[in-house]
């Protein structure tokens, strides 16, 4: 039976990627070894990590630039204070988007003074601002790239002469940016690249060891790079997950190709949602996520109606978060157009008999 998975994280991820995985469970290289009991320490998966580390900045296009690729553990919401305690001396400037957005200006806090240049929190964050003014005297300046929560996604990143950091936990990978511009990038693998339990940071170097601060040894970049993300004992199973699918998105043509498809998906549904009288999307348009899509009932009375076609075809992970309600189509870079087509069926379906 197949099943439309629109789930906000974990994902879904390509069916290769299962069938690999599944066997590696098994017999990782034919060794007659499980992935699950190999030393993290062998040339096996010293291979594995240095692939995965590799691929991220090939797809990213940031070889030969100065960047390092690693790892991590935690999650994005480590994340919030690491990036944090590595370069903040005085006073770092954020843009409040989201529900992690938010989240990571209190844990910046702790470390020093945050300028909260905009937010969108007065109308739940159905929008991203635009327009606003970055203090020139901070170290920093961090945003959120995509609200999985509120389904907005920022479309132009300001041109600012201090460090950018960005959180890109569920677009990364997904569609064309200049990376460069980005001297920070972090990311939560279980929303666009692989399973949960490790975290992709990718920074440029030249923007540590700035601060005056003793760090933590577990929680400073430069022990993780010195260490080629092997410090301590890394998830070995997660990065071999997202080793493949970043396998899987080169061998597609790549972050460009990939863009294409997830447009047409975007563009799919959010056309039913304006053309369909029984929806509303939650989002401003002009900040609409291509990965993303949220959207609710005009009538409550056709919930259980709507909800039943949904589960008759197969559709599952729709539910919106509970910050906003109604519904939340996650289309990351492994889910099928057809998918999206079928959903979109359902929800015409239901205009015809209501």
């Amino acid at each position: 039976m197949k099943i439309h998975n629109f789930s906000a994280g974990p994902c879904i991820l390509p069916q290769e990627v299962f069938e690999k995985s599944s066997q590696a469970v098994l017999n990782f290289n034919n060794d007659g070894l499980s992935i699950l009991e190999i030393s993290h320490r062998s040339k096996a998966f010293v291979d594995v990590m240095e692939n995965a580390r590799a691929l991220a900045l090939e797809l990213l296009g940031l070889e030969g630039k100065g960047y390092k690729a690693l790892f991590l553990q935690g999650g994005a919401s480590t994340q919030f204070l690491m990036a944090a305690m590595n370069l903040m001396e005085k006073k770092a400037a954020y843009l409040n988007t989201g529900t992690w957005s938010d989240n990571a200006i209190k844990e910046a806090k702790i470390y020093g003074e945050v300028a909260e240049v905009a937010s969108s929190k007065e109308a739940n964050y159905n929008y991203i601002p635009k327009g606003y003014k970055v203090p020139k005297d901070c170290d920093y300046f961090h945003c959120t790239s995509n609200n999985t929560i509120f389904g907005t996604q920022i479309k132009d990143f300001p041109k600012l002469d201090m460090p950018m950091v960005c959180d890109m936990s569920s677009d990364i990978f997904s569609r064309s940016l200049d990376f460069s511009k980005f001297d920070l990038i972090y990311a939560g693998a279980q929303k666009n690249m692989g399973p949960a339990g490790t975290t992709l940071v990718v920074v440029k170097e030249e923007i540590l060891g700035k601060v005056t601060r003793q760090i933590p040894s577990m929680m400073d970049y430069q022990t993780h790079i010195s260490k080629g993300s092997m410090f301590n004992t890394p998830p070995v199973f997660a990065v071999y997950v997202t080793m493949l699918t970043l396998q899987w998105l080169k061998d597609l043509g790549g972050i460009a190709a990939i863009e294409k498809e997830n447009e047409k998906k975007a563009q799919l549904i959010y056309s039913e949602i304006d053309l369909n009288p029984l929806f509303k999307g939650f989002a401003e348009k002009a900040d609409r996520s291509i990965m993303n899509a949220t959207f609710t009932l005009e009538n409550d009375n056709l919930k259980d109606t709507f909800e039943t076609m949904v589960k008759e075809a197969n559709i599952n992970g729709i539910n919106g978060h509970r910050s906003v309600g109604g519904y939340r189509a996650s289309m990351y870079n492994a889910m099928p157009l057809n998918s999206v087509g079928i959903l979109v069926d359902v929800m015409s379906e239901l205009e015809r008999k209501a």
